[in-house]
Formats: C-alpha cells, sequence, structure tokens
C-alpha cells in the first residue's frame, strides 16, 4: 500500500509517526527505571520476609506500567488530556508549562518527539517501503531511549537492550540489512560484547573500580549485531573520543556528577547513530583511518 506513496508523502507519514512514537519514549524513559526500582523493591522485600502490600505501602507507592496511570504534572498532579499531549503542538500552545499550576516542563519532551520524528523520517527516505526502513525505525527508537534514560539514570534496561540485540540478529538471518550477513551480525554481538566485557575486568584488577555497567555491553553487542563485526572499532573510537572530550569539558565546567562519572552509553548510542546515517567506515574517514 504504502509503496505508491511518492518519496515526499512517505517520509511526511513516517516524520509523523516519529512524532507520536516520540511522545511514547518520554513515557518510557521516565518510567521504565522506576518500574525497575520498584520490581528490585519489591523482590528485596520478598526476600527479606517483609510484607509491603499495605493500603500505606500501596499508597505511597503507587504501582507503574507504560500504560498507567496516565501522565500527569509532576508538581500539581493534574492529569493530562490527550489535546495536551499532542506531539510539539501542545508544547507550543502551552508555552511548556502545566495548565493548571504553570509549573514548566522540560525541553527535553519536544527535543525527544522531535528527534524521533527526523529519525524516522530518515529512515523512510534511506530505505523507502521496506521491511528495512522499519527495522530501523525501531532501532532509532530503542537506541534514542537507552541514550536518555543512561544519561539520566546510569541504567541500561535489559528490556531494550536485548530486544535490540536480538533484532539485529534477525534482521540479518532475514536479509533485510544489506551489507551484514548472519555471520557478520553473529560475531559482531560476539565481539561486541566479549570486548568491553574484558576491558571491564582489566580496568578492574588494575584500578579496583568499576569503569562502566553491564549494560554497556549489551548495548555494544546489540550495535555489533545491527553492523556487523567489522564495524565494532570505528563505533569505539568514536563514543570513546566523543566521551573523552565531553567528560573534560563537564569536569572543567563542574558539571561532572557525585563521583566523577559519565555514562557511557549516550555515546555508543551516538556512534550508533552516525553509523546508521553516515556508514561505519565514514568514522574512521573522519579521524583519517
Amino acid at each position: 500500500m504504502l509503496d505508491g506513496l511518492p518519496g515526499g508523502a512517505l517520509v511526511s507519514i513516517a516524520g509523523f509517526l516519529g512524532l507520536l512514537i516520540g511522545s511514547f519514549l518520554n513515557v518510557v524513559i521516565y518510567r521504565l527505571p522506576k518500574m525497575m526500582e520498584q520490581q528490585w523493591a519489591a523482590e528485596c522485600a520478598e526476600l527479606s520476609g517483609h510484607i509491603t502490600d499495605t493500603p500505606t505501602a500501596t499508597a505511597a507507592t503507587e504501582k507503574l506500567s507504560l500504560t498507567s496511570p496516565r501522565s500527569r504534572c509532576s508538581n500539581c498532579g493534574h492529569v493530562i488530556a490527550w489535546y495536551e499531549n499532542i506531539p510539539l503542538l501542545s508544547y507550543v500552545l502551552l508555552r511548556g508549562k502545566c495548565s493548571v499550576c504553570s509549573a514548566k516542563f522540560g525541553v527535553r519532551y519536544p527535543a525527544v518527539e522531535a528527534s524521533t520524528g527526523l529519525l524516522f523520517a530518515f529512515c523512510a527516505w534511506r530505505w523507502g517501503a521496506t521491511p528495512a526502513a522499519l527495522a530501523w525505525c525501531g532501532f532509532s527508537a530503542a537506541l534514542l531511549a537507552l541514550a536518555v534514560i543512561d544519561w539520566d539514570t546510569t541504567l541500561l534496561p535489559d528490556d531494550v537492550t536485548l530486544p535490540l540485540l536480538w533484532a539485529g540478529l534477525v534482521l540479518a538471518a532475514l536479509q533485510f540489512n544489506a551489507g551484514v550477513v548472519l555471520a557478520d551480525a553473529l560475531w559482531g554481538a560476539v565481539a561486541g560484547y566479549l570486548s568491553l566485557w574484558l576491558v571491564y575486568w582489566a580496568f578492574k584488577l588494575v584500578t579496583g573500580k568499576e569503569g562502566m555497567g553491564y549494560g554497556d555491553f549489551k548495548l555494544f553487542a546489540a550495535l555489533g549485531a545491527w553492523f556487523g563485526w567489522s564495524a565494532l572499532v570505528p563505533i569505539i573510537l568514536m563514543a570513546s573520543v566523543i566521551g573523552a572530550v565531553v567528560g573534560i569539558g563537564m569536569k572543567f565546567s563542574s558539571g561532572l556528577r557525585e563521583g566523577g562519572y559519565v555514562p557511557f552509553g549516550p555515546f555508543l548510542a551516538g556512534a550508533g547513530f552516525t553509523a546508521m546515517i553516515f556508514g561505519p567506515q565514514a568514522i574512521l574517514r573522519t579521524v583519517g583511518l
């Protein structure tokens, strides 16, 4: 059905769909870490034998999911109506404020929506009305959500990284990812995980500290599955250089968090987007290799 659409119409439809998905990603970014915390708390309570399902505990900690309760203002509790949640448009009309208490909403909300819309539009322009375009839209949404979640919480949820990894392998197996055969994707996933795993343990043995989390291993493995083993060096090179530059800049501007850490996931994600848009080898050409 979409095959007969003009290129501009297809890109526009994909961009609009991206805005809608971006609005949902804002929910995922905010709620998924909190859902993980609730799950961990429940498991700890169960192991310790504490009972937490009392009325007081239930009222203090409302159970979250990606679909309920409805979105609301964090300041006054006003439930966001559907017409206040139209991607980009509602933010502009409300001037970035709650319609009841005038508390400001972060600029991140429209930024995530706009970024997702642009990424979806690019995928439609690049791959047309094909299964590959749909797959790369999913890749873009997952990677964007992981980048923002990791920046906020230093968490890379398995609920996103593992499906992303398996999707890359399935895409290669179905031959929807041009230039990446299943063997390249498989060894890309293996090499991506093991390389950072080895770096982690070498750093820990030398310094006694943990330099990164296991979520970084899984994300790099997922990128290896999507781009193949030969793309791992360009991706890790770009992520490391940009991460070092940003980290140094934050240090001199006193922007580092307590403990002096900078999450690595956003830079892996940025390198992944660069590889998707320009190709992995373009990264090497940029640095003169």
